[in-house]
């Protein structure tokens, strides 16, 4: 059987049609089509505030995808909101907390992407810069208009790392995002790094499981860079070595 993969989802609030106002749970296509290239069945996972619904969902999945979407609420990290913060989801955070723990603990592959690195980075004790603006280095542009899959800058990998031994020392990724990684939270260490000092991606250190994060967007770029493609396949292939166990 092919590996079932959880795509963890968000709300969006309909802005006009037939129902003005009514919440959608959803994901963007981009996650679905490069879990399905890769091989693996993509499950959207709804935010749930039912702790218990929230842990079988982690039971029935393989492997979990933590998505893009909303910042993370700062008090998680025990800040105050500064004027740059955007609007929190209180209870997606507490959501994805309890998927990305529960997954973990039963060594199932994490792939973390954009907020999902971020949410992930803080559940396990680390903090992030509510805007990149905030670092003491003068940042690059991080938030990008650009075509989604569109190259805008590089980054530099750790060697010893699933990073590296997928991108060589150097890639380019896009980049649509205004908040980062501070603090590196316990337990896992920073393996890619924007030129300006923003940490791209975080890999846990045990040895056993495979639990990483990108601060890209790579779903946006898996239909036209082979590179990011072989990414979700390398997720994917890590699940299905768990699931024969």
């Amino acid at each position: 059987m092919k590996p079932l993969i959880g795509i963890s989802g968000s709300m969006i609030i309909d802005q006009g049609g037939r129902f003005p106002g009514y919440d959608r749970a959803y994901v963007n296509n981009d996650y679905v089509q490069s879990v399905l290239r890769a091989g693996g069945v993509p499950f959207i996972l709804p935010v749930l505030e039912d702790d218990e619904t929230v842990q079988a969902q982690a039971l029935a999945m393989d492997g979990l995808v933590l998505s893009g979407g909303q910042d993370v609420n700062p008090l998680l990290y025990n800040e105050e909101p500064r004027p740059k913060q955007g609007s929190p989801f209180p209870e997606r955070d507490h959501s994805e907390a309890i998927l990305a723990k529960e997954m973990i603990r039963q060594g199932k592959p994490v792939f973390a992407i954009c907020r999902g690195v971020q949410i992930l980075n803080v559940t396990y004790g680390g903090s992030l810069y509510q805007d990149v603006s905030y670092m003491a280095q003068e940042p690059l542009k991080h938030d990008q208009y650009n075509k989604p899959w569109q190259e805008t800058h590089t980054i530099t990998t750790e060697p010893e790392s699933i990073m590296r031994e997928q991108f060589g020392e150097k890639t380019i990724t896009n980049s649509f995002h205004h908040q980062s990684i501070k603090e590196v939270a316990p337990g896992f260490r920073a393996t890619a790094f924007a030129a300006d000092g923003v940490i791209e991606a975080i890999e846990k250190e045990d040895e056993e499981g495979f639990v990483i994060g990108v601060q890209w967007h790579a779903e946006m770029m898996t239909a036209k860079h082979k590179r990011m493609q072989q990414l979700f396949n390398r997720f994917v292939k890590e699940v299905i070595q768990v699931k024969k166990f």
